[in-house]
């Protein structure tokens, strides 16, 4: 038992390779919730608000046990206002993502879109935080964008305004990370993730209403609580990638998921990805594996680029 406990700290030989694992399968798993999301909107015309509802309260009752041996005493806070606003950024996130994926954006160009989250994130940090960021960054952050543009083709008479929803998303949950960076000076993860999950779901079924809520009907209803159990299981995996392992070095393994969503989007529906998305999904990952090492850097030399 020892030496099980063992694979999941960060000091154990075997850590890395756990936290790569999980990080890996994290991403497996949400390929095959990207799909069936897909699948239960665009195929069965499940509405995509009321999706995202029933999906992370799915998730939300499959992960009660966990919640319940926490307890309720880890929801102390000293900032409100702004947990409730990075669980609204999540939410809105959640909701352009869904819609993306229920109007027939393929999942090949909609994931790799996503991956611009972190140029959302060094902008933030430059322009609303007033944080030091040198040209290095920018550039890169500028390169990643021109990655982007490359896998939007906006100039091309098939771009479609829809495909601008995963961009949203990722800008929504870039906001939502830096939201979590000032959280985490005075508040605790565990209370950080309760409020998440608390209330996500709430404000989802706040927007679902406001949508016109469905109900899923009984063809729907089993893969619907697939998704959920599914999410639940994701979140689990991503948290124990990040017990395992530094960050630093466990990120990078996030990039699997292109090649696994595009496998999952090519299984289900066929679709199969023209070369401009290598080309720019090159340059979006070449560009966020050099923000995250300098981002690893400045956390320990503070260098002025």
């Amino acid at each position: 038992m020892r030496k099980l406990f063992n694979i999941f700290t960060p000091s154990s030989l075997f850590g890395p390779i756990a936290g790569a694992s999980f990080m890996v399968l994290g991403g497996a798993i949400y390929a095959l919730i990207n799909v069936a999301t897909q699948y239960l909107t665009m195929n069965m015309g499940f509405a995509s608000s009321s999706m995202a509802f029933w999906q992370y309260f799915i998730a939300f009752i499959a992960m009660l046990p966990w919640l319940m041996k926490i307890g309720l005493t880890s929801l102390k806070t000293e900032r409100i206002g702004l947990q409730l606003l990075r669980v609204l950024f999540s939410a809105l996130g959640v909701q352009c993502w869904i819609y993306a994926l229920a109007n027939g954006v393929p999942i090949w160009q909609a994931i790799a879109l996503l991956m611009t989250s972190p140029f959302f994130v060094v902008l933030a940090a430059k322009f609303l935080l007033k944080e030091q960021v040198g040209i290095a960054r920018l550039l890169a952050t500028l390169g990643g964008f021109v990655g982007g543009m490359i896998i939007l083709e906006p100039w091309s008479d098939a771009f479609s305004y829809l495909a601008l929803l995963p961009i949203a998303a990722a800008a929504f949950w870039a906001g939502a990370s830096i939201i979590v960076k000032r959280l985490a000076k005075t508040e605790s993860p565990t209370a950080i993730i309760l409020y998440l999950l608390l209330l996500l779901s709430p404000i989802n079924a706040g927007l679902a209403i406001v949508d016109g809520f469905t109900l899923p009907n009984q063809d729907m209803l089993l893969l619907l609580i697939g998704v959920g159990i599914l999410t639940a299981l994701a979140q689990g995996a991503f948290v124990l990638a990040y017990r395992a392992a530094d960050a630093a070095y466990i990120q990078p393994f996030d990039h699997v998921k292109l090649p696994l969503n595009v496998l999952a989007g090519a299984l289900v529906f066929g679709w199969v990805p023209p070369g401009n998305l290598w080309i720019g999904a090159g340059l979006i990952i070449m560009a966020s594996l050099y923000i995250m090492h300098r981002e690893s850097r400045n956390k320990t030399s503070k260098p002025k680029v």
